[in-house]
């Protein structure tokens, strides 16, 4: 009885190996027919030798046997009203640029601020507008007595030019008026690039100045 347990069971073992043979062997020969039957995958896909740094983010969309890498749509450049000119904002007092008025034969100091200490230095530069170049109304107030006493011989047409660390720019003027110290339409935001100067007016009366005199210009030219 126990020869016949013994028999069965060794023929039971063998039985299982073959099984395991066979089925080893029949993987084995599908992986080759699958590999032989696959096209040349390392010919017609890029290395990253080939991409340096770029393959990640470029996408790869398959075409019959071969991978075609499409490139991404570049990056749309910032247009020039959107670029950052001035990186850090100056601070009271700070030295902007220069501004010449060809027709006077001038050349002043802008500096940030309109306090009085500033306003003895130069021309000041209202902090609530932006700086010279950028899009919006950009004011710059001085002394009638000093910098801008020559305010009232400027004309339609005369240019004036910031020279700033971020370019040089260059306004024409196209409006010239008269308007009452409380009068805050001179300092609203405009749609495009403008400078606006005002200054204390009547220009020859000692110590009575109710007016200002306001000269507009816009941006002609950026360099």
């Amino acid at each position: 009885m126990n020869k016949i347990k013994l028999s069965w069971s060794k023929y039971f073992r063998t039985v299982l190996s073959l099984g395991f043979l066979a089925l080893g062997i029949g993987c084995i020969s599908w992986a080759v027919f699958t590999m032989w039957g696959q096209p040349d995958y390392s010919a017609a896909t890029p290395s990253n030798d080939s991409f340096p740094g770029a393959f990640a983010a470029e996408t790869n969309t398959i075409k019959g046997n071969s991978i075609v890498l499409t490139e991404p749509d570049p990056a749309p450049a910032l247009p020039a009203s959107e670029k950052i000119l001035y990186p850090v904002y100056p601070e009271e007092g700070n030295k902007i640029g220069i501004l010449t008025i060809p027709a006077l034969k001038l050349e002043l100091p802008v500096l940030q601020g309109t306090g009085a200490d500033v306003l003895k230095q130069g021309v000041g530069h209202f902090g609530q507008s932006v700086l010279p170049g950028e899009d919006d109304n950009c004011v710059l107030s001085g002394h009638r007595e000093t910098v801008f006493r020559q305010l009232g011989s400027l004309v339609m047409g005369d240019q004036l030019i910031i020279q700033t660390v971020a370019g040089i720019f260059t306004y024409e003027i196209n409006g010239i008026r008269i308007v009452h110290a409380e009068d805050k339409t001179v300092i609203v935001p405009t749609e495009h690039a403008v400078l606006t100067m005002t200054t204390c007016y009547p220009f020859n009366t000692p110590g009575y100045f109710p007016d200002r005199y306001i000269v507009s210009a816009t941006l002609v030219k950026s360099e």
